[in-house]
């Protein structure tokens, strides 16, 4: 029996709630970028990021570690690969595609996750994609184009092609592999799961630090830096991750990969309360299409 199949109602209630936290907390993260920049170097956060994470799975998952090793073990190369390139390869990638191309470019490219989830779970688990789930797809992308483009969406075909766009391509197939992939998980806690996960992220950031080290761009962050690390780590890299990986093993890749076009209606949402930035009627329009989207994708579940 799958996912989508075996989770009672309620259960599917609870994996929404996880989604939608998940995406806030990763919309957040949009604003927690541009706090730390000037204040801690792209690697530094990266690595910093997953230092911190180790902490929290210290004090918190050790007993969860211990009952699940007998699962996890025979699984460690799997799981390596997975942290390695779910977590930090798209997290290196998303920071180094932010030098060579636009938030315009790499807003859109994000709404693409779900729809490699959705292709990459037919290649590896022959799921089957109804009409409606790729309706739905369809709508959240436009929603998630009308946010990146400030509303402009008609504009969007003059977008130019450069090196970052292909390393944030490059970066949205990691975390769809990453999200496909949670299908073949062991039968363990999620703690237990993600500890190895981000111990794999926390070995894969040091050599990524090193070459910001030998670039000359590394640097150590200022006390606000600290601060921003600090939120990054608790919010986008410990809690959602937790709930994205329950909300994926309740209803599946396909559908849960859906969530991930609230992304950028959360970030635009922060932005208004937080940075008091304008909201505009283009934003209301996106959050209609993305939440639509998401009802239709459920509506034309297999």
């Amino acid at each position: 029996m799958s996912a989508e199949t075996a989770t009672p109602q309620g259960g599917h209630w609870r994996a929404y709630a996880m989604l939608t936290t998940t995406a806030l907390c990763w919309g957040a993260n949009a604003l927690f970028s541009r706090m730390a920049a000037g204040e801690v170097s792209p690697m530094a956060v990266v690595m910093l990021r997953w230092v911190g994470v180790a902490i929290l799975i210290a004090l918190f998952a050790n007993r969860y570690v211990r009952d699940d090793w007998p699962r996890l073990k025979p699984k460690l190369p799997f799981l390596f690969a997975m942290g390695a390139l779910g977590f930090a390869g798209f997290n290196g990638l998303f920071y180094v595609a932010g030098y060579y191309t636009t938030a315009v470019n790499i807003g859109i490219l994000q709404g693409a996750i779900p729809g490699i989830v959705l292709f990459g779970a037919f290649l590896a688990h022959g799921a089957r994609i109804t009409r409606m789930q790729g309706l739905g797809v369809g709508v959240t992308i436009v929603g998630v184009a009308t946010v990146a483009s400030g509303g402009n969406v008609s504009g969007l075909a003059g977008l130019g092609v450069n090196p970052g766009d292909g390393l944030m391509i490059i970066a949205c197939v990691l975390y769809a592999g990453y999200t496909v992939a949670l299908r073949n998980r062991p039968a363990t806690s999620a703690l237990g799961l993600f500890t190895v996960l981000a111990a794999s992220a926390l070995v894969t950031s040091l050599p990524m630090v090193a070459v910001e080290v030998y670039l000359g761009q590394f640097h150590w962050p200022t006390p606000k830096g600290w601060l921003v690390v600090g939120l990054i780590t608790l919010f986008p890299s410990f809690l959602a991750q937790i709930f994205y990986m329950h909300g994926v093993e309740a209803i599946g890749p396909g559908r849960a990969g859906v969530f991930v076009n609230l992304v950028p209606v959360f970030g635009a949402v922060l932005a208004v309360l937080i940075l008091n930035e304008p909201f505009e009627l283009y934003h209301g329009a996106a959050l209609a299409l993305v939440l639509g989207g998401i009802w239709l994708s459920e509506r034309g579940k297999a």
